[in-house]
């Protein structure tokens, strides 16, 4: 069976499109939608019966935690164990923006949402679909690139079409995301005050470097 095709406005996202995909996810659907990088799969991250479906359409390895994408810093706080004064300066600087942030996961999100690691992946994207969407459900969503193993990422709906379209019942069409670089990864779980670039992507090491020792 193959997706669904849904176009949605990227800057100014229709609510009732916006109901209609949240709907989908509290079904335990999941959806592919664009990001500010590439396009993403979403589910509902509480929900372990979607999140095993997405290890399972990107046969992807399960030691592998995904990441979540949020509305609001805010929202950060109450997702993670404890922060200090590196996450706030990353945030303040980066956000919203391609940083992904590693943190000691809070007892909010099922350990198996983490894959097991205790770790989650915190991203707060500039694109208006994936915040409005995180905003009208009121959790955070996943964020693993649409895109099976091995096989480029998506920039455009026809890429994950050609690649997903008889794994994921709905595919959002909010255009193409406008980069072409994944986001710049820092490791904060590693302790107090230590921390590790894991991938350089849009944000260059140097910016971050920069913002970590002001």
């Amino acid at each position: 069976m193959s997706a669904e095709i849904l176009r949605v406005h990227p800057d100014e996202p229709q609510p009732d499109r916006i109901a209609y995909i949240v709907s989908c996810l509290r079904k335990g659907d999941v959806v592919a939608l664009p990001t500010d990088t590439f396009y993403g799969l979403a589910v509902d991250p509480v929900n372990l019966r979607a999140v095993e479906q997405i290890y399972q359409i990107k046969t992807r390895q399960k030691h592998k935690p995904l990441s979540l994408l949020i509305s609001s810093i805010f929202q950060a706080y109450e997702l993670v164990r404890e922060t200090d004064a590196t996450f706030d300066r990353l945030a303040e600087r980066f956000w919203p923006g391609p940083l992904t942030i590693i943190v000691r996961a809070g007892t909010k999100l099922p350990l198996r949402s983490t894959a097991n690691t205790g770790n989650v992946a915190l991203r707060l994207p500039e694109a208006a679909i994936p915040r409005a969407v995180v905003e009208e459900l009121g959790l955070p969503i996943t964020a693993t690139s649409a895109n099976l193993q091995g096989s480029p990422e998506c920039v455009h709906a026809a890429c994950v079409r050609d690649q997903l379209g008889d794994r994921v019942p709905l595919i959002i069409d909010g255009g193409p995301t406008g980069r072409s670089q994944p986001t710049t990864i820092v490791d904060l779980s590693l302790g107090p005050g230590r921390w590790e670039i894991l991938r350089e992507g849009a944000i260059p090491t140097h910016e971050v470097v920069m913002a970590l020792q002001r």
